[in-house]
């Protein structure tokens, strides 16, 4: 048996990268596993973008982590000489006959504007003329509103798990790929882990393993995750031009019956312009989950997301990938003690929303490691939300 650690961290993909981070960053010693080789495209943490906005209409309590993440990022980017966020300023627009939801919120376009409000987050409310003149690049349905958001942009998810775990390495964490949790067990004072290729101990577990938290947890907490397969697509454009950023904000749009979001196009023409959407009907496991698109969800997507109210996007799709959302019953996250067990940590993979949050989730998680508590209040994503 190795010798204990202060901590091991079970998945380094969003979460457990910045939490190894955080914790290697204070001289902790601390051991990073994951079954993969992170960045991979197996779970939630892929597809070159991720959208950040300051003013967050799941609810208020996300704030102070998007805020303190933007900080973090640009801490990051100092240290290792890379490029993880831009901004381009961000639309949120919403349909009055919308009845979707975003991530839980049927309030979402009115709790980000109260958000704004409240934080004093630099921003702009636009009516429906008002956004086609400023983004003619979108065929409006005729009633939006909308609300612009000056600091608003994308990190890219697999830098900044790359640039994390490498900073992990220089402050001195032990990061362990291509290794398989079996089992942990607690103990009175602490955990042990055992893998396939061997046990060890520390006095603190976090689990932050994405889709396979629930493999990691008693059914009666496994329960309240339910994980389902979401597609990526990048279609080419016409004319890049008004497209690239700069020009073209970040956007998320609450329509009548569904949402869509999308990006500009980063990576110039070869890279197409990035469109997706969200279904919630049928669940998966990571096991199970089909990774392969087809060319039929290709053409559907474009026919009912992207033809009408893109239309400088061609149906020529670039590429198409599948990633895996794991959801709560209320699209909120649980950052928690296990009810039963003091000495584990459980940061679930955050609804689909998580990652512009992830460098903060880190941090409070390697505080609440040493000290009990973190700095910003998680109370808000507690189990005991839940009924039962």
């Amino acid at each position: 048996m190795s010798k204990p650690y202060d901590a091991i961290v079970l998945g380094l993909g969003a979460m457990g990268s910045a939490t190894v981070y955080q914790l290697a960053k204070r001289g902790r010693p601390v051991l990073g596993i994951d079954q993969f080789a992170p960045p991979h495209r197996m779970g939630s943490t892929h597809g070159d973008t991720r959208i950040t906005r300051l003013a967050i209409g799941e609810g208020e309590e996300y704030v102070p982590l998007v805020m303190r993440s933007h900080e973090l990022w640009r801490e990051i980017e100092q240290a290792t000489g890379r490029d993880l966020l831009t901004i381009t300023g961000g639309l949120i627009m919403a349909s009055q006959r919308s009845r979707s939801k975003m991530h839980g919120s049927s309030t979402f376009l009115q709790t980000t504007i109260a958000a704004a409000e409240k934080y004093h987050i630099a921003h702009e409310l636009l009516d429906t003329r008002q956004i086609r003149q400023r983004f003619p690049q979108f065929q409006l349905v005729g009633d939006e509103q909308g609300y612009y958001e000056y600091h608003a942009g994308f990190v890219r998810p697999e830098r900044c798990i790359e640039a994390q775990l490498a900073l992990a390495e220089q402050h001195g964490a032990t990061l362990q790929t291509n290794e398989r949790v079996l089992e942990y067990r607690p103990t009175s004072d602490g955990v042990i882990v055992t893998t396939a290729q061997g046990s060890y101990t520390a006095e603190k577990l976090v689990i932050s393993a994405g889709a396979w938290i629930t493999h990691l947890l008693e059914p009666e907490l496994a329960r309240f995750f339910t994980i389902y397969r979401q597609v990526l697509y990048w279609f080419a454009a016409s004319d890049i031009a008004p497209i690239l950023p700069g020009r073209f904000p970040i956007y998320i749009w609450e329509r009548e019956d569904s949402n869509i979001y999308g990006f500009p196009a980063i990576d110039g023409p070869a890279g197409g312009v990035k469109v997706a959407t969200e279904q919630y009907a049928v669940s998966t496991t990571p096991e199970s989950v089909d990774r392969a698109v087809s060319s039929e969800e290709t053409r559907q997507m474009y026919a009912a997301h992207v033809a009408r109210f893109l239309p400088g996007l061609s149906e020529t799709c670039v590429k198409a990938i599948a990633c895996l959302y794991t959801t709560t019953p209320d699209g909120s996250f649980v950052l928690d003690t296990h009810p039963r067990h003091p000495h584990i940590i459980i940061a679930s993979p955050c609804s689909g929303h998580g990652f512009k949050h992830s460098a903060a989730i880190g941090e409070a998680l390697a505080q609440v490691v040493i000290d009990g508590t973190s700095q910003i209040d998680l109370s808000s994503f507690s189990f005991l939300r839940f009924p039962g």
